[in-house]
Order: C-alpha cells, then structure tokens, then sequence
C-alpha cells in the first residue's frame, strides 16, 4: 500500500469533519506547504510553462499532485510537469480564476478544488505581518494558548529547515504597557526573517484562532533575551541541514606512487 501523504491525512481528517473549520484550514495548510507536480502540455521553454487543462461544468481545471509517482499513475506514462509550491501553484490559478484538480483517482486526497477556494487561500495567503518595534519587559511561560496553534506551529517550523537553530514561545510584557506572545527565533538567517514571520503568521492563521495575535522576534543564541526566552518558554527545534559527508580516503591504487597491496 502506498504510503499516505501529509496531504492524504488532511484531506481524511477533512472528509471526517465535514462542519470541522479547523479541519478544513489545516487541510488548506497543508496544500500551501505542498510541493505540487503540475502537469504539463509540453515541456517548459524559456521559463513558460502551459499546463494541462480540463473542463468541468464550464469551469477549467490544471492538475496537480503532489508525488511525481502520482502523476505518472494518472497519465500512464512519464509525462511533462512542473515541481512548484502549493502556494505558488494558488497564486497562479488565482489570478487565472481556474481551480485545482488534486491527486485526482490517483489517491485519497483525489479532489476538485474549485476557483474560488482557489482564490480564498491565494488571499489568506497574502495577508502579510505587519512590522513593529518594541522594548521587551518581561518573558513567562506561553500561557492559555490553544494546543492546535502549538501543533500548527511545530509543523509550520518543520519546514523551515536551516533557516534558524531553534525558536521559543513565551509570554512577553512590554515597556510601556500591553502583554502578549511572541516566538522568538535564535540564530536565523537574516535573508529568512520574512519567510519565518510569514510562516509563523500563517500557522496562526490555519489553526483557526480568531481574532489572535503573535509577535515574532529575531534573536542571536549570545543575546541575552536568547538565555531568558530558553528559562521561560516552550522550545521549538528546527531542522539543521545534513553535515557535508566525511572526506574519504582515495580508493587503494588510485595513487600511482602507492600500487595495492596482492594477498
């Protein structure tokens, strides 16, 4: 049997829930995090691509998938594609006001998602945070937040491999007035600050909180806000990059002035 797909298990939790919006939001998580193989008339040139469409009730429809595999199993034979991000993949459809034929009698998830979901997550999608400075009182531990945005969370940072070394979720009280929460990343890539707020944003929003707030803060591990974060809140690891292999030495007898040894 054919493994399931973190796509796979959403759209089942989805299908079970059908009144469930968190169910539904994380489905939709899961599909912008996606790496999506979008099938194609021809293979791309120059950068442009045209996709492989279809009709249905008047509405036009590309495919997507979300193995290689998949779409082999769905043509039959290896076909032309393009590997882009579900988000990228929204965006695309939404400005085209064309919907998405997902993993289609190929898997579970097989599903038409139609424009004008489409376009919802292409616009959720887009609500960018907005930018702020502010002197920080005092850290205690995150308190009353729901255990779907800590789920949210951890999964959302999975993704974010090598752009950070860890992140913690605190309770911060800020100079001035005014409390909150805020996860605050240790070591980030400074090119990554966006990406990680926009992640961090948007798993907020996908856990279905209404009404919710989150700050995001950028610290170095010498800081010392780095060691008050680490006492008081709840940490979050995210993936590092695999160390480069080992040197090897050479093969015996690739060094002329070393012949191998016979037995």
């Amino acid at each position: 049997m054919t493994e399931l797909t973190p796509l796979d298990r959403a759209h089942a939790a989805m299908e079970t829930a059908e009144s469930d919006d968190a169910a539904r939001l994380q489905f939709f998580e899961r599909l912008a995090d996606a790496e999506l193989f979008v099938l194609l008339k021809a293979e791309a040139q120059q950068g442009q691509i045209e996709p492989e469409l279809f009709e249905v009730e008047n509405t036009r429809y590309v495919l997507g998938f979300d193995r290689e595999a998949r779409l082999t199993d769905f043509v039959g034979k290896a076909a032309p594609y393009v590997a882009l991000s579900g988000r990228a993949v929204a965006s695309m459809l939404a400005s085209a006001d064309m919907g998405l034929g997902l993993n289609l009698e190929v898997a579970p998830s097989s599903i038409l998602i139609p424009p004008g979901a489409v376009l919802w997550l292409d616009q959720t999608l887009g609500h960018m945070p907005e930018e702020i400075e502010a002197r920080i009182d005092t850290f205690s531990a995150p308190r009353g937040l729901p255990e779907t945005l800590i789920r949210a969370l951890d999964m959302k940072l999975a993704t974010a491999a090598g752009l950070a070394h860890s992140a913690y979720l605190v309770s911060v009280s800020y100079a001035g007035g005014g409390n909150g929460h805020m996860l605050g990343f240790v070591d980030a890539l400074e090119d990554a600050h966006g990406a990680l707020a926009n992640a961090t944003n948007e798993a907020l929003t996908f856990s279905g909180i209404e009404a919710g707030a989150l700050d995001v803060g950028f610290f170095a591990a010498a800081d010392p806000v780095a060691a008050k974060m680490a006492r008081a809140g709840l940490r979050f690891d995210l993936p590092q990059p695999a160390p480069p292999a080992d040197h090897q030495p050479p093969p015996p007898g690739s060094d002329p002035a070393k012949p191998p040894i016979l037995k």
